[in-house]
């Protein structure tokens, strides 16, 4: 008898669905779960908490931030001179999810613990760009590039793979929800509804930049391998999707085209990674 050939969607359920616990329990060893308390900094129960909870849209996105962010030659020369981030790729995107979740779910006193860390780690990053201009972490044009790159590719991820027809109320409301995590962090500009973030981010292109170092650390994210073998297929999927939500503009910039499945096929399979991640992840 003919073997039954699975759809991508398919494929996913049966062929991850059964690990993908496994998987993120081995991601979390170590480190207590973050609490979600009723003085958090975003609103309890709001729409950042809903965008930020989503595993999908928070992996996906979470892959394109990173790739617009190194696209900033500031933000890029602050990783090259000052990480271990090819060595330690993986503990650096656990240290940076724990931070959004501290941030985003946890006590105030927790959520302001963990960005004051931050702004001393920031203290001692600075140098000087390859054409001798200057750069400094704390700078807060700088900060709120990151800010802005990162919660917008949260946002789009959310929008792509949870909630397509998501009110422009609700967009308008992450943002505002997310400002008070940019302001503490020392950003300014901190835009507070979708357009004013879109018209800034769109500011910001003429700022990027592609060079020997940002191909160094695009390829880095892209080809890294996954800790347990078991994760090969879904760090797969997940690339293919963050580069087709980057905006065109920083795709372009990357060198990168389509994803090389054909969009309805890996619309099909990130949504059905999506519902197998909510449907695994979520409490029995």
């Amino acid at each position: 008898m003919a073997s039954r050939s699975f759809s991508p969607t398919e494929r996913l359920r049966r062929g991850i669905a059964g690990e993908v616990v496994a998987f993120f329990n081995d991601q979390a060893k170590g480190q207590s779960p973050v609490v979600r308390s009723p003085d958090a900094l975003c609103p309890p129960g709001g729409v950042a908490w809903r965008v930020h909870g989503d595993v999908t849209g928070m992996l996906v996105g979470g892959v394109a931030a990173l790739l617009l962010q190194m696209l900033h030659p500031k933000a890029l020369a602050g990783v090259w001179d000052h990480s271990d981030f090819e060595a330690n790729l993986h503990g650096r995107l656990r240290n940076t999810a724990r931070f959004i979740a501290v941030t985003t779910f946890g006590a105030r006193s927790e959520a302001e613990a963990a960005i004051a860390r931050v702004r001393q780690i920031h203290d001692h990053v600075h140098g000087t760009l390859p054409d001798g201009s200057a750069y400094d972490a704390n700078d807060p044009h700088l900060l709120a590039f990151v800010h802005l790159a990162g919660s917008a590719m949260f946002l789009a991820g959310w929008r792509r793979f949870g909630e397509p027809a998501m009110s422009v109320t609700d967009r308008d409301a992450y943002w505002a929800e997310v400002a008070p995590i940019a302001r503490l962090l020392g950003a300014d500009p901190v835009p507070t509804t979708d357009a004013a973030a879109q018209a800034l981010l769109s500011g910001f292109y003429a700022e990027l930049r592609a060079d020997e170092r940002s191909r160094t650390i695009r390829d880095i994210i892209l080809h890294a391998q996954p800790e347990q073998r078991r994760a090969v297929p879904l760090q797969a999927l997940l690339t293919r999707a963050a580069i087709d939500l980057l905006p065109e503009t920083a795709r372009r910039l990357h060198g990168l085209r389509s994803s090389g499945l054909g969009k309805p096929a890996l619309q099909a399979a990130t949504f059905g990674l999506a519902s197998t991640l909510r449907w695994a992840l979520a409490p029995r």
